[in-house]
């Protein structure tokens, strides 16, 4: 085995990136690792702010016009095999920051995560839960392990 499958057996490392929106998705995220309740790290999934060690991109919010190309090249950044979550209801379809309409993309927002980079676990809610956060890391760690 080689060193990298042997290193995503025992640890995760998600990167968390904001598109827009209110933050309640982030500071539920950033909850399941510094609240003792949750304590994701005790599972070994850990929290990076550097692209070339995260194993799984989690995005919040909609994806602005503004951040759109950020949001490309940090995915781009990450080694492969990677997997990305769109967490809360925002990142999956524009939340309250749709046009009136509803459509997407409107002037400014240029749509739910998935219409920008690949989307491999969706986490409903606003704000999204952290049981479900859990969950939706779990769901990536087939992706993650089956390489190489």
């Amino acid at each position: 085995m080689s060193l990298k499958p042997f290193s995503r057996a025992r640890a995760v490392h998600l990167m968390l990136v904001y598109t827009g929106g209110c933050n309640g998705c982030d500071i539920e995220i950033v909850n399941c690792v510094l609240s003792p309740k949750f304590d994701i790290e005790q599972y070994k999934v850990f929290l990076t702010w550097n692209p070339r060690e995260a194993d799984v991109l989690v995005v919040t919010g909609p994806v602005t016009k503004l951040n759109e190309k950020p949001l490309k090249e940090i995915y781009e950044s990450i080694p492969n095999p990677k997997a990305v979550i769109a967490a809360g209801s925002c990142a999956l379809m524009g939340g309250v920051y749709k046009n009136i309409h509803g459509d997407i993309p409107s002037e400014e927002i240029m749509g739910p995560v998935e219409n920008i980079i690949p989307v491999d676990a969706k986490v409903p809610g606003c704000a999204v839960r952290p049981e479900d956060i859990l969950s939706g890391v779990v769901a990536t760690l087939p992706k993650l392990l089956e390489a190489d």
